[in-house]
């Protein structure tokens, strides 16, 4: 799971094998596989580097949130 932060400043985990897109409208907007919808203030380029973070962390048998 990442750490993200809402629109309105609360911080909640994601589970990133959930994220369809990433689109910037002007604000950064997370579609879910589910359809639901989340608007971030991270960028789209902070939560990548998020998700590939998680990922190597994952594959190398140490899963954790990454802050």
């Amino acid at each position: 799971m990442i750490k993200l932060t809402g629109f309105n400043h609360q911080v909640f985990y994601l589970n990133n094998d959930l994220i369809e897109k990433i689109e910037v409208t002007p604000d950064t907007v997370i579609t879910l596989t589910t359809g639901k919808k989340f608007v971030v203030i991270e960028t789209p380029e902070e939560i990548i580097n998020k998700i590939v973070d998680f990922r190597r962390r994952y594959t190398l048998g140490s899963p954790e949130v990454i802050k």
